[in-house]
């Protein structure tokens, strides 16, 4: 089902490139055309970006008396002290910008929101996490959109400044573009619900109150708030061309840690509005479907492990017991679903970096090294999944940001990562020695000198669990 629906998103995103999104007009030099707007920075502990975050910030080219920058830090560390030094200096320069520090981390990001929502001055709020660096002209790109008095949020692609600084970097950003592209683009040209990115965007003040202000009971309150606004009838703007460069995780343990909040709060979000979904009177069944299976995401991270782990023992029953064949060769039409995926994530690749059989040799190469890490995280994906359905509540752990744009700087030495490993590592190193057993059992298996049909599965997952079991050793700083 969730294949069957990337590739109805897929026919959505064919459609939706015909008619291009056009800005419309605005006179930025007619004050009483230009709304007031309010940057949030919600920032927590980040020595290494800081002065990246508010050097870029100042250079947003907009009416200086129709824009307020809010510094919303949560720091625990000395970077408080010379975050407001910085803060002071642009002050100086004659920018509108301050430093709202709180003393709990209450609701974590969506309590630092909600607390900077009170005394912002804009009628639009635009956000953006330490590690997002707008270009000039980004609130003149999108606050034109806001004409339309339906819209409550404009959101914008993510670009990756250091996208090729390693494996993990690469494959980070192809399933980003993917989202970015393929998703987004393809659920809200039809009118189906997206999400807020949690950065990167604005939001119409009076959409975020009217949706019942930020809420910090999900690990990802950037979706949880987009539900509940798209469920009020609040209609969301989705910019492809407008890219937001950022900076990716350059270090397991630190992707460890996002994909854990993701898929934990996506979890979350699920169990919160599943029922708000379902009974809403305001959207089409179609709609429900995609926005159920959106919530659901994470959730194929649970379904990757269970199949990988059960289907060794398959094997196995699949060539002791001849008359169930048959049901395994039935089975084995569900192999469509990664060749969906293979479809969709091509047309995804070949947009970026064009098409050709040179191309095309490299996107097999990039989809196989993704497909086999994706599957490497299931484990630690798993738990965060089980724990979202399950309720369990954790704390808001923020991504260390490290400002590496290029293969010349270094992630040693930062202070933020974890300097203990996981036991969840032991256990992802004994699937990839059960794994291995999986690809040995294609040989010896049956009577008839072996069975190889699950042999590229297990491959992919052997090497999927070495990579993230031998990085996760060597993440430390």
């Amino acid at each position: 089902m969730y294949a069957l629906a990337q590739l109805n998103l897929l026919f959505n995103y064919i459609s939706a490139q015909k008619k291009k999104v056009k800005t419309p007009y605005l006179d930025f030099n007619n004050p009483e055309q230009v709304p007031y707007v309010t940057i949030q920075l919600p920032v927590f502990n980040e020595q290494y970006v800081m002065e990246r975050l508010l050097k870029n910030i100042a250079l947003i080219d907009y009416p200086k008396n129709k824009l307020e920058i809010q510094v919303l830090d949560d720091s625990t560390d000395e970077t408080v002290a010379s975050t407001a030094i910085r803060i002071q200096m642009l002050k100086d320069q004659g920018l509108d910008i301050v430093h709202i520090c709180r003393t709990n981390r209450e609701g974590f990001k969506a309590g630092a929101l909600k607390e900077g929502l009170k005394v912002a001055k804009g009628e639009f709020i635009a956000i953006f996490d330490a590690d997002f660096l707008p270009k000039k002209d980004w609130l003149k790109k999108t606050i034109p959109h806001f004409i339309d008095r339906n819209i409550g949020v404009v959101q914008t692609r993510w670009g990756h400044i250091n996208r090729n600084y390693s494996t993990l970097t690469k494959i980070q950003a192809f399933a980003l573009d993917a989202h970015f592209t393929l998703e987004q683009v393809g659920r809200n040209s039809k009118g189906h619900f997206i999400n807020f990115n949690g950065t990167a965007g604005v939001w119409r003040r009076q959409c975020i109150i009217d949706a019942g202000n930020w809420e910090g009971d999900t690990l990802t309150e950037d979706l949880d708030l987009s539900y509940r606004a798209q469920l009020k009838n609040w209609k969301f703007e989705y910019l492809e061309d407008v890219v937001t460069p950022a900076e990716l995780p350059v270090v397991i343990s630190a992707a460890r840690s996002q994909q854990f909040r993701w898929n934990k709060g996506g979890a979350e979000n699920f169990r919160k509005m599943m029922t708000r979904v379902l009974k809403s009177k305001n959207i089409s069944p179609k709609t429900k479907l995609h926005g159920l299976l959106h919530l659901l995401n994470s959730t194929m991270f649970l379904n990757v492990l269970v199949v990988g782990i059960l289907s060794i023992p398959m094997l196995y029953i699949k060539n002791e017991y001849a008359h169930l064949k048959p049901y395994f060769y039935v089975m084995s039409f569900f192999v469509l679903s990664t060749i969906i995926f293979f479809v969709c994530y091509w047309f995804m690749y070949k947009k970026s970096y064009g098409g050709g059989l040179k191309n095309f040799i490299r996107y097999i190469g990039m989809f196989f090294t993704f497909f086999s890490i994706a599957m490497g995280f299931s484990l630690h994906n798993s738990i965060a999944v089980l724990e979202g359905h399950f309720g369990k509540r954790s704390e808001f752990v923020r991504t260390p940001k490290f400002n590496i744009s290029s293969i010349k700087d270094s992630w040693k030495g930062n202070k933020y990562l974890k300097k203990n490993i996981s036991t969840n590592v032991i256990f992802e190193g004994l699937l990839m020695l059960y794994f291995a057993f999986g690809m040995y059992s294609a040989f010896i298996v049956g009577d008839q000198g072996g069975d190889f049909g699950l042999f590229p599965f297990h491959l992919m997952l052997f090497l999927g669990f070495g990579f993230v079991f031998f990085k996760s050793l060597t993440s430390k700083a």
